[in-house]
């Protein structure tokens, strides 16, 4: 039904990768209706995701200040897509990119590669939870499941270059994500974050306390609130909903006439998710999402590892650390430049003798954000904010060691802070090809007697939450307002990269 077609116009380019998916993800919907309600399939039902694909004999003359939109040789490449009304901003960008710098057609068609029957429900549905013991059997004989073989990070890990550099059958890979692991991503932010997909926001913070939650919660909603202030209404106008897990829903009270403020829509989960978000959106996608990933590496591995399908803009960890120097103080800010990775979540996938490099337009804003927030400058702002190495560790209670192999380490590496998330979330965004940065605040310093109790804590959260997270998302809007073009940095581009951002 659908024949590979060739295209000159990104609009319509996009038009038919969401004719193509509509229909065949529309058809499992509707063979597995038939099924669960007991009528008997006459054969195996497949349907395809599309792909798109280029074939260029040339290398591109592109702008070489462009991280992304080009292939590096001549050749054929092409990747599998999927949710392409999610995607539509996205997709129609790297398409006319694309087409820009190669001068050559687009081809859309469909795919050998099966969608799985799962994939094909967007909102998630549980497939096997309305099925009986014996439809539960002849599943796998009626529909293609879910296969992890066609899920891995190969391509994003640059491992992918089995056979003279290609990726299969002579063909490289045009994005760092086939159609199969965006959707498996797409999936599991569903259930640890208990919000859609299509909320996230392209700009996120990650945090490791619920106390950053609460006070995102208090701020999202005041922005959402009506103000007589006109400067103030003017800064809330930019947000246009917050949303909260179960998809809750608050509309923003200050927009123009006939965008009056509507309803609470949603419904808030039973309980808590594992890992729950928070999302205060703009009407073009570009708002703030803040998730609390918990404690611990393998819990910031986990999110990231999803998150980077939706291809952000950038991400930042908020959170709290353990100050090393014994000229911190409780409070102060650490700006990270450099990680000392003893998290080792993520030793396979990115070899510990890869470097993590500061981005300077995210050390920049946030350098400024601190600035801006605390009214501080020059010489004053460095009384409350050092720059400096950050250690994360995958182990809390490291203090109950024999010290003297991790204060090594720590002194060594000229560490000022500690915790167990940080490198983790930057060295995902490095491998992700998304810009990052951690901003810290030290809440402890083991090493000089002040550890962490119950009462010196509150008193610290009361007096820095707010403020930090005023910083983080501040930092964001200035990264935001300055640019993409400017944040995407090519230091997170190989020699050899797929096209797609």
């Amino acid at each position: 039904m659908f024949d590979t077609k060739k295209f000159t116009n990104p609009e319509e380019a996009v038009a038919r990768v969401l004719d193509i998916y509509e229909h065949n993800t529309a058809l499992l919907r509707e063979a597995f209706r038939k099924f669960s309600a007991g009528e008997e399939l006459p054969q195996r039902v497949r349907a395809c995701y599309p792909f798109v694909r280029i074939t260029t004999d040339k290398a591109t003359h592109t702008d070489t200040r462009q991280s992304f939109g080009f292939v590096g040789a001549p050749g054929t490449y092409e990747t599998t897509l999927t949710r392409p009304a999610l995607f539509h901003t996205y997709l129609l960008s790297q398409f006319k990119l694309v087409l820009q710098n190669h001068q050559v057609p687009l081809e859309i068609g469909v795919s050998d590669m099966p969608i799985p029957v799962h994939f094909a429900f967007p909102e998630g549905i549980h497939v096997e939870g309305s099925l009986d013991p014996d439809h539960l059997r002849l599943l796998p004989d009626s529909f293609d499941l879910p296969d992890l073989a066609t899920m891995d990070d190969r391509i994003v890990n640059g491992t992918y270059e089995v056979e003279n550099g290609m990726w299969r059958d002579g063909v490289h890979p045009l994005a760092l994500f086939t159609g199969p692991r965006v959707d498996y991503s797409l999936h599991r932010l569903r259930h640890y974050t208990a919000t859609a997909p299509d909320q996230f926001q392209r700009y996120v913070l990650f945090t490791n306390y619920a106390f950053y939650i609460d006070e995102f919660i208090r701020l999202g909603r005041q922005l959402m609130q009506a103000t007589d202030d006109p400067a103030e209404r003017e800064y809330r106008q930019q947000y246009v909903s917050f949303v909260e897990p179960g998809n809750v829903t608050t509309w923003s009270a200050n927009q123009p006439d006939g965008q009056a403020a509507r309803d609470q829509v949603g419904k808030a989960p039973a309980r808590q998710p594992q890992m729950p978000a928070y999302h205060l959106q703009r009407a073009d996608g570009s708002g703030i999402t803040l998730i609390n990933i918990g404690v611990g590496p393998s819990n910031a591995k986990t999110i990231t590892d999803h998150v980077a399908v939706l291809r952000p803009h950038g991400w930042l960890m908020l959170g709290h650390c353990a100050g090393l120097s014994a000229s911190q103080r409780m409070g102060d800010y650490v700006l990270a430049h450099a990680y000392v990775r003893d998290d080792h979540v993520l030793d396979d996938d990115l070899p510990l003798w890869v470097p993590i490099p500061a981005l300077a337009e995210v050390q920049l804003a946030l350098q400024d954000a601190v600035a801006g927030i605390t009214q501080l400058e020059g010489y004053e702002l460095k009384r409350i904010m050092r720059t400096g190495t950050v250690a994360s560790v995958d182990d809390r209670n490291w203090e109950l060691r024999d010290h003297r192999t991790p204060l090594l380490r720590f002194s060594q590496s000229r560490a000022i802070a500690l915790d167990m998330e940080s490198a983790t979330v930057a060295a995902n965004g490095f491998r992700f090809r998304v810009p990052y940065g951690t901003l810290l605040c030290v809440s402890d310093k083991p090493l000089h007697g002040e550890i962490k109790l119950p009462g010196m804590a509150n008193s610290f959260y009361e007096q820095r939450v707010a403020q930090h997270l005023k910083i983080g998302i501040r930092a964001l809007e200035l990264l935001r307002n300055n640019g993409i073009e400017q944040l995407h940095s090519r230091k997170l581009r190989s020699f050899s990269e797929p096209a797609f951002r």
